[in-house]
Parts: structure tokens; C-alpha cells; sequence
């Protein structure tokens, strides 16, 4: 199969934890360019992966560059007018989550991706994971029976300084939101790949210890097809943590605690199977492979932009701002 070659635009905390060697590291894939705010900050990285191009403006990168794909690791504010812009320079575009700040602007990409025929995608790289393959087999078999309540929960600490880099993530402004937008993208995300949309939203978000915009602490009820009934809390306001998913049934519930790491539960009655399902090494690399075959095969990867949007209009009615898809 032939190499898919990337232009991978931004210089961040989450590039150089895991997307760079994702980029560099997955089956038929390179990174040919780096751009980024300062060429300070893009130099050591595209050293790092070995890309000869090096850029501090995006216009002039999607005129010059070699790549065929653009990975877009920009705080959420950008994530609109910079896919658009690459879709529109002839890029296929894999996107950091969540895909937009508003459904808006989540839609807008939805539409470039129709009008030009090219393959966008979304970082919700836990649908790539061993443990939603096997909720959904599990779904599918029918051995929880019927599904009568979803348990979701992500509380920890999070109050970044003013002159902090990431203090853009509690502006609503330029990230769409807090916790509920950040790491409830996450999680709205894998449920809606379980379990469709929800008919019935109700939210509740408040800024209750920290002091900034941007709630710290959200409350949601959902109701979904056939009456499942779903509760998720998230918070910023904690310094303790917590991170799980519950799915229960009529005959049995399935277990992720802690949501990503150690054993997944799943109980038949009053008997319990601990099964090992553990995550990737680099969790975006199993992501970043399935875009390069979906490029390769011309198919949406696991993840397209228009199944994206569906959770930002699930956030736009957690926040008061949406109604039913």
C-alpha cells in the first residue's frame, strides 16, 4: 500500500505526548511537515519525526506542502476555519477532539467535507479501543439483557494559571466549554457509538471552586431508545479522580473502572469475569492507522465528521444551547 504523507499542524502538549510518534510510527504513514505558532517550537519536533518541511503559517504549508493529510492539534477555536481551509487546499483532514466549539461550526465542517470530497475524521480514538469493540459485541449478543442505566463519571482537578498554555481550555470562548467539552467529549462520544443519540437531554453545569469561565462541574440525564436511562457527571473541582462507565441490564452490567486502564468487569447475575482488554501503547496510533487505510480504501474512517458533530450537538444541549438532533 502506498505511504500517506502528513502535514501535522501544532506543537502542543498532546503532539508531543502521542500524536507525533503516532504519525511517525503507524503502518504506511510519515510526517513530511511540521507548522506551528513560531518556528522555536517547530523545529525540535519536526527533528524529532524527521520532516524536512517546517512552517509558522498555515496558508503557506497548505500551498507548499508535500502531504496528501493534515493532522489539526490546535486548541478548538481553530478547528473549524483550519479544516475548512485544508480541506479546501485538497487535504484529507484528521482532526483533535471535540471536532468544533459549537454544532455551528461542527456542521460548517461536516458540509466541506461533503463539497469537497475528501476524508475528515475526529480524535475519538477510544472507538479504536478493545473495550468498545467488546461492549459492542457484548450489546449485540444481547448477554446484559435489557439495558436500563448508563453510569458515567470524570471528576479531577484542573485550575491552570493565568499565563499557563493551556489555561485556553477553561475559556469557552476558544475551547466550547469545560470538562463537559473536554473529557465528556470523550465519553458522549464511545455512548453514542453504543447507543445512538439520546432522545431526552438534561443538563446542568455551574463553576462552583475554580475561577474561570468555563463550568468545573456539570450534571446530565439522558434518556435513549427503548428508555435506557443514562446519568454522567463531570467536574474540574476535585483533587481526587475519577474516571468509569457502568452499562447495566436486566441480566448482567459491564465495567470499566478506571474507564481505560485495569480489568473490564463483566457480571452475569451474581457471577463476575475479569477479562484484560488493555489500551495501545500510544492510543492515538491504532487511530492515525485506521485514517491511513481509510485514505488508502477511499472509506470514512472509524470516526467521520459528520459522527462527530452528532456529540457536539449533544453538548449544545448539555449546555442549554441545542435541541434534539
Amino acid at each position: 500500500m502506498r505511504q500517506v504523507k502528513w502535514l501535522l499542524v501544532g506543537t502542543g502538549d498532546i503532539v508531543h505526548k502521542r500524536v507525533a510518534d503516532a504519525l511517525a510510527g503507524a503502518a504506511d504513514s510519515c510526517v513530511v511537515g511540521v507548522c506551528g505558532s513560531s518556528m522555536e517550537r517547530v523545529g525540535p519536533l519536526a527533528d524529532k519525526v524527521g520532516a524536512p518541511e517546517r512552517y509558522d503559517d498555515l496558508g503557506r504549508a497548505l500551498a507548499e506542502t508535500a502531504a496528501e493529510a493534515v493532522y489539526l492539534a490546535r486548541p478548538v477555536e481553530f478547528h473549524a476555519g483550519e479544516t475548512i481551509a485544508s480541506l479546501r487546499a485538497g487535504k484529507h483532514v484528521l482532526v483533535e477532539k471535540p471536532l468544533a466549539r459549537t454544532g455551528a461550526e461542527a456542521d460548517a465542517i461536516v458540509a466541506a467535507a461533503m463539497g469537497t470530497g475528501r476524508i475528515v475524521g475526529c480524535a475519538y480514538y477510544r472507538r479504536c479501543s478493545p473495550r468498545f469493540a467488546h461492549a459492542r459485541r457484548i450489546l449485540l449478543e444481547g448477554k446484559l439483557g435489557k439495558i436500563v442505566l448508563i453510569r458515567m463519571a470524570y471528576v479531577a482537578w484542573f485550575n491552570p494559571a493565568l499565563d499557563d498554555p493551556k489555561r485556553w481550555r477553561v475559556d469557552p470562548a476558544r475551547s466550547g466549554g469545560g470538562p463537559v467539552a473536554d473529557m465528556g467529549s470523550h465519553m458522549f462520544d464511545v455512548l453514542i457509538g453504543l447507543f445512538g443519540m439520546p432522545e431526552h437531554v438534561v443538563g446542568q453545569a455551574a463553576t462552583l471552586v475554580n475561577d474561570y469561565a468555563a463550568e468545573d462541574t456539570a450534571t446530565v440525564l439522558m434518556r435513549f431508545n427503548g428508555g435506557i436511562q443514562a446519568t454522567a457527571s463531570f467536574g474540574w473541582s476535585s483533587k481526587t479522580w475519577t474516571h468509569e462507565m457502568e452499562i447495566i441490564g436486566s441480566e448482567g452490567k459491564l465495567t470499566w473502572r478506571p474507564y481505560d486502564t485495569g480489568k473490564v468487569l463483566l457480571t452475569i447475575g451474581r457471577e463476575t469475569q475479569e477479562l484484560d482488554l488493555p489500551p495501545a501503547a500510544n492510543v492515538h496510533q491504532p487511530l492515525v492507522e485506521d485514517f491511513v487505510r481509510a485514505i488508502q480504501e477511499n472509506r470514512p474512517p472509524v470516526c467521520p465528521a459528520a459522527e462527530a458533530a452528532r456529540t457536539n450537538r449533544l453538548l449544545e444541549r448539555v449546555y442549554g444551547r441545542g435541541q434534539h438532533e
